[in-house]
């Protein structure tokens, strides 16, 4: 079954594997004819892509979580989009899908490919379409999972987050409040401090720009952390480590910090601290929950419909705007989840 399918495709192609910040000149833009539905396939019309920092592990060559982005191939990113030509039952034309769609304008999968990314149908009544970017999309999950599975806060505990305002921090930082939790955050700038206080409800913000985070972390966590969050490293990870409680978990989830290190990363001084708080600290890849995300986007759902949970996207608007939009995230000029616009649809914004 086909609708007014697409008949061109603007792309962001992968053309060289970056050293330190991503330049456009490693980018190959490209316009290609959208090619014929395959048997069983399905076309997908992307509406918005969701930018995280993981992509810049993902232009890495080496050994990781998932393969890196192979050069010359489409640059890998999950999105939602609209189904524009199907002739997959589970996908009919009109229908609202996520998945891992890549940077353009176009997706086409064959049934096997569909399957094996993952895409799936959402719910528009859940949430808006940034909001299946953020909090039900993959930060959403990865702030659930890390934190409850990972994390195991108590009801009275002391929960830091790390990259507060951002997509992951911002629920993390209220789902520990809504499980009983003290939660400090440390973020980059007073506007992201006062916001993740006064309007997602912290307990206490740290502005790193400020000031040392030491001092923060003594005056708003005088008996230790008992649940970090981490997705910086560098120099805060250590600043935690130091101020740990007994029995501390560390939640290992990104280091954005390091992401475009020209050096080898640098890791962590104070682990000593583990041995004395008998802490532990461990990494977590959102893509082992895979089976309970239908759990986590019931439960985060439901915080969203009564009012406990909040959302702020920042919103970039066109596919051309790629590579600058990407680079937002290492410069911390992003303020909550970055999502590029790629098509214009009231569904974005209502």
């Amino acid at each position: 079954m086909n609708a007014t399918a697409p008949q061109s495709n603007r792309q962001f192609r992968l053309a060289r594997r970056p050293v330190g910040m991503p330049t456009r000149d490693d980018w190959q833009q490209a316009t290609e004819p959208v090619p014929p539905l395959p048997e069983g396939g399905v076309q997908v019309r992307t509406l918005a892509l969701s930018l995280d920092p993981a992509m810049r592990g993902w232009m890495n060559e080496g050994k990781s979580y998932i393969a890196p982005v192979g050069l010359g191939e489409v640059m890998r990113a999950g999105g939602i989009g609209r189904v524009a030509a199907s002739a997959h039952a589970s996908f009919p034309v009109g229908a609202l899908v996520s998945g891992v769609l890549g940077v353009q304008e176009v997706a086409t999968f064959t049934a096997a490919e569909a399957a094996k990314t993952g895409l799936a149908r959402i719910d528009p009544r859940l949430g808006t379409i940034p909001q299946w970017l953020n909090v039900l999309g993959m930060p959403g999950m990865t702030a659930y999972f890390g934190l409850l599975d990972v994390g195991q806060p108590q009801p009275g505990d002391t929960v830091v987050v790390s990259g507060a305002a951002g997509a992951v921090g911002q629920t993390v930082g209220q789902l520990a409040r809504i499980k009983g939790c003290r939660v400090v955050g440390i973020a980059g700038g007073r506007a992201k401090c006062d916001w993740v206080v006064n309007e997602l409800g912290f307990d206490a913000c740290i502005d790193y720009k400020a000031g040392p985070v030491r001092t923060g972390l003594k005056e708003h966590c005088p008996k230790g952390v008992d649940v970090y969050f981490d997705n910086v490293g560098g120099d805060i990870l250590d600043e935690v480590l130091a101020r740990l409680a007994m029995r501390a978990r560390i939640v290992i989830c990104g280091a954005i910090s390091q992401y475009n290190n020209t050096e080898p990363v640098k890791g962590p001084r104070n682990y000593l601290s583990l041995l004395v708080h008998r802490a532990r600290m461990q990494g977590m890849v959102v893509f082992d929950y895979t089976d309970r995300f239908p759990h986590a986007i019931a439960e985060l759902s439901g915080y969203l419909r009564d009012g406990r949970l909040k959302s702020r996207e920042d919103i970039v608007d066109g596919l051309d705007q790629f590579p600058d939009a990407l680079n937002r995230l290492f410069t911390g000029a992003n303020f909550g989840k970055l999502v590029l616009q790629v098509a214009r649809e009231d569904a974005l914004t209502t």
